[in-house]
């Protein structure tokens, strides 16, 4: 609808649900954009229209009298296709339709024991979302999923793919607060059963009801991997503050600004509570409000970041591509990493040379790229009082021009700027510290390894490498979002790529363990007589790695992250328990599986990984291994995504 997602709008959207049946629409709409909504829920049809269950009732069904309509000319309608008469739908015409979202009658059974019902309930469904598609609305609001479903599933599974501008909010409660089930099913279980059944849709999504007490952290934690679209507020949750008006708890306000990040549609559902009649039913809307203004500013890396969350990029092949001037400028700017390197190199220079020494420094920075590992190794010399001399080596031949125009202009004799890879060049001298930045996401998926086994031999014995190591980790991850958006290309491909993605709509179902580390100077590449390594079997890596998850999800990939230690105690991390504090050169990297798995709570799972190579390519193959399913050996060979040498 027009006015939820106008960009003219506030951050966010929120709305009011009336239940009642007695409204007019106009009336409606007009007093809810006076009190500052930007939608109104309403029912799609009268209660009377619930007369269509039971057309034909069985003599033993016990139902009241009221229920039953004999009219013949209404059924008699209904069966020639009409099933509308003019007193049964509340949302008659397409007058209000950019403002509203249908909700589809509760009194719908689907999973009827009785056939009739059942059937006439299935025929009831379709006409309804029917009626609503044809005028356009872009949302309805589908009743709860009850313990039993599996024919709900299936109907609505059948309307979805013929849905071609309408979404389906599903309202789902975050707490089951019907004790009298004796079967009961945690709506979080219901929900995926639910959605599984209707094969993951794109146009089914959640309406979260909040509760007026709410779970442990953790458990709130997994809703946020799932495709929220709207936020219910029933008025009773509500708590009254000393001047009478609505707030709510601590617990509350902070899982409600943690889901305004992802920008759902917010809804306050007049319950009929009536808990604070002196203020009016605005002014729970105008306390939603508040909590966004008062949300805290972005961070660096959030804003850096804005409009990349969940969007999924393919890594860099610095080897295979020459990067363009935008893509260093953008690194350029982080303003965390380069200020970690000036103090590795410092400390290094420190410990490297004695105070009022006149001996040089040979400082070699390998893959200088446009020149700010340079900039920041010489102001490092000057903060430390010692002399140096630069090597700067740099194989993109536009970066190298760059490099030119530092050189004549701000870095003059002190670098010496040298064109060609730094894997096959002769030395031109040897360096006290070899300086690169040459990291992926994933530590070494940009070919670190690769490239300073190639670049070691320019390094005196007793050198320095900054960086000295880096470990790569991974953890189980939650989030339907990115799945989906992997599944769009529809070929086997994609998920075997692993992609780069500022990961924000996802639920880690455990905390990230070590797979494997590099150190550099390598000592153990075996080499020919001019330096370069005969093979590259030493960078070949497999990993198992056991996880228990204690809270059940839905398991769609593996994240990745690094930590790597630029000199001593100088640590640079994305890794979130170590992450250093502002810098944003490098989201997550993301391995999706093709199949999702389920995974109960209190479940045990391993995942495989391994680095491999041959004379052409580095590539990754991963698994996963579980009591519950396993996963194919994805991407076996490189077949699907690989880095070049």
């Amino acid at each position: 609808m027009a006015s939820i997602i106008d960009k003219n709008v506030p951050r966010i959207a929120v709305g009011a649900f009336y239940n009642q049946e007695n409204c007019d629409i106009t009336s409606s709409v007009t007093s809810a954009k006076e009190t500052g909504h930007d939608f109104i829920i309403l029912p799609i049809t009268h209660s009377n229209y619930k007369r269509f269950l039971f057309d034909q009732v069985d003599n033993n069904m016990q139902i009241n009298d009221d229920i039953i309509d004999n009219d013949k000319q209404c059924m008699e309608e209904w069966r020639k296709g009409n099933p509308f008469l003019k007193d049964d739908l509340i949302i008659k015409d397409n007058e209000h339709t950019d403002y509203l979202v249908g909700k589809i009658s509760e009194w719908i059974n689907l999973d009827s024991s009785n056939h009739r019902v059942r059937t006439n309930s299935e025929i009831a469904l379709k006409q309804q979302l029917s009626w609503v598609s044809h005028l356009g609305l872009s949302a309805i609001l589908a009743p709860t999923p009850t313990n039993s479903f599996v024919n709900y599933a299936r109907s609505l599974n059948t309307i979805l793919g013929s849905l071609t501008y309408t979404h389906i909010w599903m309202r789902i409660p975050l707490i089951n607060e019907d004790t009298s089930c004796s079967n009961e099913i945690e709506m979080w279980e219901r929900w995926n059963k639910f959605r599984t059944f209707c094969e993951n849709h794109s146009k089914l999504s959640i309406a979260l009801e909040l509760p007026a007490d709410l779970p442990d952290e953790v458990i709130l934690e997994r809703w946020f991997a799932e495709p929220i679209k709207a936020v219910i507020f029933p008025t009773k949750i509500f708590l009254t503050n000393a001047k009478g008006y609505p707030v709510l708890s601590r617990k509350h306000q902070a899982f409600v600004k943690k889901l305004m990040k992802y920008k759902p549609n917010f809804v306050i559902f007049d319950d009929m509570t009536n808990k604070h009649p002196k203020v009016g039913f605005a002014v729970y809307q105008e306390y939603i409000r508040y909590l966004n203004r008062t949300m805290p500013e972005l961070d660096q890396i959030e804003q850096f970041g804005n409009g990349y969350q969940d969007f999924l990029q393919s890594p860099l092949q610095p080897l295979m591509e020459n990067l363009e001037s935008s893509t260093y400028e953008i690194f350029e700017k982080d303003p965390v990493k380069y200020a970690l390197y000036e103090k590795a190199v410092y400390h290094a220079l420190l410990d490297r040379v004695a105070p009022e020494s006149n001996e040089i420094t040979v400082i070699m920075v390998v893959g200088a790229g446009r020149g700010p590992l340079v900039t920041r190794s010489l102001q490092a010399a000057e903060k430390a009082k010692r002399n140096v001399k630069i090597y700067a080596i740099e194989k993109n031949p536009n970066a190298f021009v760059t490099l030119q125009n530092m050189k004549a202009k701000v870095w003059g004799d002190k670098v010496t700027i040298v064109f060609g890879d730094m894997r096959k060049l002769k030395s031109p001298d040897k360096a006290d510290i070899l300086v690169s930045e040459l990291l992926g996401s994933f530590g070494d998926n940009e070919l670190s390894p690769e490239c300073l086994d190639g670049a070691q031999k320019f390094l005196k014995s007793d050198g320095i490498s900054i960086p000295s190591s880096y470990s790569t980790f991974i953890s189980p991850l939650s989030s339907s979002k990115i799945h989906n958006e992997v599944s769009s290309y529809k070929d086997l491909t994609h998920f075997e790529t692993p992609y780069v993605v500022m990961l924000q709509s996802v639920a880690i179902l455990a905390k990230p363990k070590e797979i494997w580390k590099f150190e550099h100077p390598n000592r153990l590449v075996v080499r020919d007589n001019e330096g370069n390594p005969i093979n590259n079997y030493h960078n070949t890596r497999y990993s198992k790695v056991t996880f228990d998850v204690k809270f059940g999800g839905i398991l769609h990939g593996i994240a990745g992250y690094f930590e790597s230690v630029l000199y001593k105690d100088i640590i640079m991390s994305i890794l979130p328990e170590t992450h250093s504090d502002g810098m944003f050169s490098w989201f997550p990297i993301f391995f999706p599986l093709k199949t999702p798995i389920y995974l109960p709570s209190n479940s045990t799972i391993d995942i495989h990984f391994w680095r491999l190579s041959n004379s052409q390519k580095v590539w990754y193959e991963w698994c996963v291994d579980t009591s519950f399913g396993s996963s194919i050996i994805q991407n076996v060979g490189g077949r699907s995504s690989w880095i070049g040498l």
